[in-house]
């Protein structure tokens, strides 16, 4: 059985010929995600002084995360269709020409057009590597790959922060984009080099889901809106339609011809279920911290933006760390371990909620790293064991719903931060005064989502194998 070989399974099995090239360009993928991420984290207020205003933070991450989900939920169908090497060059060219356009934006809209490309070719890559993990390496590695990426999001937590400080610092965050706009180009190049051109031999075309990602579309459309129209009740019910249309979007893609995204998805109670809806719930939680906690800091503690992004990659840090040391944990662990991990995220929320804005620094920073390790306890082991709970056919389809599913959270959550900040006069007033008084409640209002997730992470925990669907 493959969790009786899961112990004997070594960091050295991945460097093996076979599987060297295509774990290096898991990697590759993650990094350029994840340097991203941070970097843009880091130099959002230099952009917003330069092309508009404190109201864009919301909207640079909701684009991004709008591109990168309509590419994600379609990544499981990409590979059957294309294989792995035709689909990352696709994803890394896009990826590159959307760093293109936002580096040489001359407006904010065309600054926004760019991160939509940038979201979608991100998407792509970022689901392609769970795809890879889920279907090209054994099920003893995936704990070990899981905790390489996390590795990746521990360099990139120290790199990106520290280039995006750099080029904000010069004056000049043009030129981080156009840094990882080549380091696109290099993706490309590299994945003609690395990967085999062949079509993989169980490649199953399917129609295209276009029903669901029709659905899907308006869905996050809606809910970006949410986050850059004005008023009070008019964000609110755009962000209530756009998530029960994402409802909808889930029942649609059980129908015949309609795979976007495995079944069980739609299911909370099921365990893979169970799994996707404690990703969702813990990335709208969270989510809120990158989108305003750098420019926090840098109104209320007035640090420099290299300080501010090292505050926000504490999250990064915390995670790789944890990652790494249950890696290798016996399966028998794994459920205790998502539990601990989630309830440990709800303590750093709640911590975070009564540091920022008020406490020293230094707890801010506690609070985020409390976060991380908590997203390190649980989030490689609750992927592996969605991906265990879904039939064998589903496993690509499974493994790019993870990443979907993440993007999915983060755009409701970034486009709720942004109504809610709207609500808190935050925008309008971004003065150290007014950012102290609110800030608390800004990151509060998303707590309850983090219980949410502890709630679901007990079903997952308790889930077996064989109930993986209702």
């Amino acid at each position: 059985m493959a969790t009786s070989a899961a112990p004997t399974a070594r960091w050295r099995d991945l460097v093996s010929p076979t599987l060297a090239p295509r774990a290096a360009l898991v990697m590759l993928g993650v990094w350029l995600n994840a340097a991203d991420a941070l970097v843009t984290a880091t130099i959002m207020p230099s952009v917003a002084r330069d092309l508009g205003g404190a109201a864009y933070y919301g909207w640079a991450v909701a684009f991004y995360l709008t591109g990168s989900i309509l590419a994600g939920a379609s990544t499981g169908q990409l590979s059957h269709r294309l294989g792995l090497r035709p689909g990352m060059i696709i994803a890394a060219l896009a990826y590159a020409a959307g760093c293109v356009l936002s580096a040489a934006s001359p407006t904010i809209e065309i600054f926004l057009l760019g991160r939509v490309l940038q979201g979608i070719g991100a998407g792509w890559l970022v689901g392609f590597c769970y795809v890879a993990i889920g279907v090209v390496f054994p099920e003893a590695l995936w704990a070990r790959m899981f905790g390489a990426t996390a590795g990746v999001w521990g360099i990139a937590s120290i790199l990106g922060p520290l280039v995006g400080g750099l080029f904000a610092s010069a004056g000049f965050w043009r030129g981080a984009f156009w840094l990882f706009a080549g380091q696109g180009a290099l993706f490309a190049i590299a994945c003609v080099a690395l990967l085999p051109g062949r079509r993989p031999d169980n490649a199953n075309v399917r129609p295209p889901a276009w029903r669901t990602l029709a659905i899907l579309a308006v869905a996050i459309l809606l809910i970006a809106a949410a986050d850059v129209i004005g008023g009070v009740l008019t964000p609110v019910v755009l962000l209530m339609i756009g998530v029960s249309l994402l409802v909808v979007a889930a029942r649609v893609n059980a129908w015949p011809g309609e795979r976007l995204l495995p079944p069980e998805a739609a299911w909370p109670g099921s365990v893979a279920g169970a799994g996707y809806a404690m990703i969702f719930a813990m990335e709208v939680a969270t989510v809120v911290i990158t989108v305003y906690e750098a420019a926090i800091l840098q109104s209320v503690y007035r640090v420099s933006p290299l300080v501010a992004g090292y505050a926000v990659s504490v999250i990064a840090v915390g995670w790789t760390a944890a990652a790494m040391l249950v890696s290798n944990q016996p399966e028998r662990r794994h459920g205790p371990l998502i539990v601990t991990g989630a309830a440990t995220i709800v303590a750093g929320c709640l911590l975070m909620c009564i540091a920022i804005a008020r406490w020293p620094l230094a707890w801010i920073v506690v609070a985020g790293a409390v976060i991380g390790v908590g997203f390190g306890l649980s989030w490689s082991l609750a992927t592996g064991r969605i991906l265990r709970a879904l039939p064998e056919e589903d496993r690509a389809i499974g493994a790019a719903a993870v990443p979907t599913t993440q993007l999915i959270g983060g755009a409701v959550g970034a486009a709720a931060a942004g109504a809610v900040a709207n609500l808190l006069g935050l925008p309008q007033d971004f003065t150290p005064d007014h950012a102290r008084a609110v800030s608390a409640w800004l990151f509060g209002a998303f707590a309850p989502a983090a219980v949410l997730g502890l709630l679901a992470s007990m079903r997952l925990a308790r889930g077996t194998e064989g109930a993986a669907r209702l």
